[in-house]
């Protein structure tokens, strides 16, 4: 593995404890089966000055799902090559279950 698919796998796997967000994938739930890797990692671009993560919101408001993940997104970032980059969390959509009441 390279240091940049670790650090992708280290952000997912923190974002998957963010409560209220989600990794942004494109919707292929049947190609999902047929490809042998996490198609997560598509929500994850990772240059030498931004890390930029692409969320769904599942709740709202999202402002404090937004800062909560960035919490924790940014404790990944530390002690790696990326520690200073700027953490860019991009919400792409929403989840219509969210807007429900």
């Amino acid at each position: 593995m390279t240091a940049r698919s670790e650090l992708t796998a280290s952000l997912l796997s923190t974002l998957r404890e963010v409560p209220g967000l989600r990794a942004a994938t494109p919707s292929t739930t049947a190609a999902a089966s047929a490809v042998p890797w996490d198609l997560d990692v598509m929500a994850v671009d990772i240059s030498e000055n931004v890390v930029e993560v692409r969320v769904v919101a599942l709740e709202v408001p999202i402002p404090p799902l937004t800062e909560v993940a960035g919490a924790a997104l940014r404790a990944v970032l530390t002690g790696t090559p990326w520690e200073n980059a700027s953490l860019r969390i991009v919400v792409t959509d929403v989840d219509a279950a969210a807007l429900v009441p």
